[in-house]
């Protein structure tokens, strides 16, 4: 009795020879719809093998519609961001590298339309183009929207693969010292002198400084309260909200050389009402970058800093005098509200006594430099 013949195994889907001699290869996927190879093959057992590839990948689980990825970048990433619930800071910094930095290049592709060496090339224009921080923030968005884009299952891989380009490697922020800080608070004019000298010896934000109001100042213990801060977006429009970080909510005290400036603001600049502004232009208006930035650029050149010292420079001023008055890390970062999941248990202990030693501390040296610098006598005043 002759053997039966040994079943062959059912094929997987189909090939079939082109007019032009090529080899096309198709099939079923589980999403029951046909789908064909991107590609023609030079013989049959080449459309064959990539069938065989395709079978593979749909037993192990891992197959993908390769469709998946004809999704228009733009309206994906635009959606991306809506989907997160930014902060509007966040958004708005996300918004501004996108249309600046990432549209131009992929705004008009599909997802499966970029590629390892589109994103090497694109890296590459940029870095020729704008500062290697904007493009290290740029590629870490690009890298983290078609990262959720795989994890979608609209792509197979994330094409953002060069090592170390979402990394951060910014120059070092030029530092003013404690006369260069007088000067500037002296340039800038009675009104905004306060600014300027809480900037530095109080460490605080420009978006900290325009949300201050009087309640938030306690002369008897010469502090502020920041519960509070009020960015300005590039549009112009200010959101109130949560300062920047967890930590933001903080009792700075302040160096009792302050004091006299403190109570002079209130008496002549500040609105009257408790819960009026500290910080007002002449003609009673909120505190504007716009306008703000003119005088500052002014004062900047008169005193002679280079063009690239920002008003958020001057907290690093405040903070180098801070850690050599010898305070511990805990107190220093309470001091200038930075918080972290890790540093939040460093410096959860820290207390009202060692916040007022270290402003003490501030004022020791301001006052033994200044009194060098002007041959004994006392701190500058308006």
């Amino acid at each position: 009795m002759a053997g039966r013949k040994p079943q062959r195994r059912r094929e997987f889907g189909t090939t079939r020879k082109l007019p032009s001699g090529r080899w096309q290869a198709r099939y079923i996927g589980p999403d029951g719809q046909r789908h064909t190879a991107p590609e023609t093959f030079e013989i049959k057992s080449d459309a064959q093998d990539w069938l065989n590839l395709v079978r593979a990948d749909i037993e192990r689980d891992v197959w993908r519609d390769p469709d998946a990825g004809a999704v228009n970048f733009e309206k994906y990433a635009l959606r991306w961001m809506e989907e997160r619930g930014l902060a509007p800071t966040t958004l708005d910094r996300y918004d501004g590298l996108l249309r600046l930095h990432i549209l131009p290049t992929f705004g008009a592709k599909d997802l499966d339309g970029i590629s390892p060496p589109a994103v090497r090339t694109w890296r590459a224009e940029r870095l020729k183009a704008t500062g290697a921080t904007t493009v290290a923030k740029s590629y870490r968005l690009l890298k983290a929207i078609l990262q959720t884009a795989v994890d979608d299952d609209l792509l197979r891989s994330n094409p953002c693969r060069i090592k170390g380009a979402g990394k951060e490697e910014a120059d070092e922020r030029p530092t003013a010292t404690i006369e260069q800080v007088f000067d500037l608070a002296d340039a800038m004019g009675p009104r905004w002198r306060l600014m300027v000298l809480l900037g530095a010896f109080a460490s605080l934000r420009p978006e900290e400084l325009a949300e201050l109001r009087r309640r938030s100042v306690d002369v008897d213990e010469c502090s502020l309260r920041i519960t509070q801060a009020s960015p300005e977006l590039t549009n112009g429009r200010r959101v109130t909200g949560d300062p920047k970080t967890r930590a933001g909510k903080r009792t700075v005290y302040l160096p009792d050389f302050l004091l006299p400036e403190l109570r002079r603001h209130l008496q002549w600049f500040a609105e009257k009402e408790r819960d009026g502004l500290l910080f007002v232009g002449e003609k009673g208006a909120p505190f504007r970058r716009s306008t703000f930035g003119r005088k500052w650029r002014r004062a900047r050149t008169k005193v002679g800093m280079p063009e690239n010292f920002r008003f958020y420079d001057l907290r690093h001023t405040g903070n180098t005098l801070a850690a050599d008055t010898g305070a511990k890390l805990k107190d220093l970062m309470v001091r200038a509200g930075q918080s972290s999941e890790r540093a939040q248990l460093i410096y959860q202990h820290s207390t009202a006594r060692h916040q007022r030693r270290l402003a003490q501390g501030i004022d020791a040296e301001v006052r033994r430099q200044q009194k060098g610098a002007n041959g004994g006598t006392a701190v500058r005043r308006a």
